[in-house]
C-alpha cells in the first residue's frame, strides 16, 4: 500500500522513523534538483538537500498540514538556497557534475539521436544555463519551479509568499530575458 505524504507525516510524528525515511526517498531527487538548478553546484546542492531534510525532520511536529508537505519542503529548500546565495554572494552558475559525461548520458537516454542533434541540444542547454544566471533570483526561482518542477502558479505563489500576479509577472519577465538572450546568442553563432 502506498501512503500519501500527509499519512507518512502523521506516522512520522507518531514516532515511525521508517515513514520519514519514505518521505526522504520520495522527495530527495526533486529537492536536490531544485537546489542544483538554483545554486548550480553539485556539492552545495547536496548539502542543501541534506539540510532541508534535517530541518524538516526537526520541524515535523510543527507541520500543521495547512500546505501540502511538498510545498512545505520546497519552501525550506528555497530558503536554504537563498541563504547560500547570500552567504556566498555569487550568482549561481549551473555546471554539469564533474563525474558526469553528458554525451554518454544523452546517448544512453536517446540512442536514436544523431550526434549533431545531441551537440545542438547540449549547446542550447548551455545557452539557457548562461541566460538563467542573468536573471534576478526571484525570476530564476519562478522559472525553475514552473518549468522544471511543474508547479502551478498558485503553488509557486504560496511557496514564495507573494501574490499570484507577482509570480506570473516574474515568470513572464524572466522568459522575455531568456528569449532575448537566446536569440542574441543564436545570431552570434550563425
Amino acid at each position: 500500500m502506498t501512503w500519501t505524504d500527509e499519512e507518512l507525516v502523521a506516522k512520522s510524528i507518531g514516532g515511525d522513523a521508517d515513514s520519514f525515511n519514505e518521505l526522504v526517498v520520495r522527495w530527495e531527487r526533486p529537492i536536490y534538483a531544485l537546489a542544483y538548478r538554483t545554486i548550480g553546484r553539485e556539492e552545495d546542492a547536496r548539502d542543501v538537500c541534506q539540510e532541508t531534510f534535517l530541518r524538516a525532520f526537526r520541524a515535523l511536529p510543527g507541520f500543521r498540514g495547512q500546505a501540502k508537505f511538498s510545498s512545505w519542503l520546497y519552501r525550506i529548500a528555497l530558503n536554504l538556497c537563498r541563504d547560500w546565495i547570500r552567504r556566498e554572494r555569487r550568482t549561481p552558475v549551473v555546471q554539469p557534475p564533474e563525474d558526469m559525461d553528458l554525451i554518454e548520458m544523452a546517448a544512453a537516454a536517446e540512442p536514436s539521436e544523431s550526434i549533431e542533434d545531441l551537440v545542438a541540444r547540449k549547446d542550447l542547454s548551455r545557452l539557457v544555463e548562461q541566460a538563467m544566471t542573468l536573471l534576478p533570483e526571484e525570476q530564476r526561482t519562478a522559472i525553475v519551479l514552473k518549468e522544471y518542477h511543474g508547479l502551478t502558479f498558485q503553488e509557486i505563489a504560496e511557496l514564495v509568499g507573494c501574490p499570484l500576479s507577482t509570480v506570473k509577472t516574474r515568470l513572464y519577465q524572466g522568459l522575455i530575458v531568456l528569449r532575448r538572450e537566446l536569440a542574441k546568442n543564436s545570431k552570434a553563432t550563425l
